[in-house]
């Protein structure tokens, strides 16, 4: 199985950003351990601040994975083409973002991807992803292909 995670602006940070929302891990340190928890994946990582590199990156992984966990960051509350691209790949997208984007700001509120996605994590930190690739691991193949 192959899984790509795709993070978007300002996720490259983590561990130095705002820490009492997203905590001190970086995304690296917690990269490795979430592949040697699920050794028989192969996970794909990207992670831009621009958002056309996050299009290309849907649409480069979006049909040869088997799913995308994408945390497209603030681009989740702008970017139609970010919602576009995911209605347009076969891969099954699930939404991901570290912090409760309902209990923030007014305009956080709103996703342009969550409609577009088979589900989203919201709020649970770093757990989020695990929890996404625990759900494509468990998903029979015939189910991840029709999402």
């Amino acid at each position: 199985m192959q899984l790509a995670i795709i993070n978007g602006p300002n996720l490259n940070l983590l561990g130095k950003r705002e820490p009492g929302i997203y905590g001190n891990a970086s995304f690296e340190s917690f990269f490795t351990e979430l592949k040697n928890h699920f050794p028989d994946i192969q996970f794909h990582y990207f992670q831009s601040n621009i958002e056309g590199e996050l299009v290309n990156a849907l649409q480069k992984f979006g049909f040869d994975c088997d799913g995308i966990i994408l945390n497209p960051a603030a681009y989740t509350h702008t970017s139609v083409a970010i919602g576009d691209a995911i209605a347009s790949i076969k891969a099954p997208v699930i939404e991901v973002h570290i912090s409760n984007v309902h209990a923030r700001e007014d305009f956080r509120k709103i996703s342009h991807v969550s409609a577009k996605a088979v589900g989203s994590i919201i709020g649970l930190g770093l757990k989020g992803y695990e929890l996404a690739v625990q759900y494509f691991k468990d998903a029979p193949t015939q189910t991840r292909s029709s999402l």
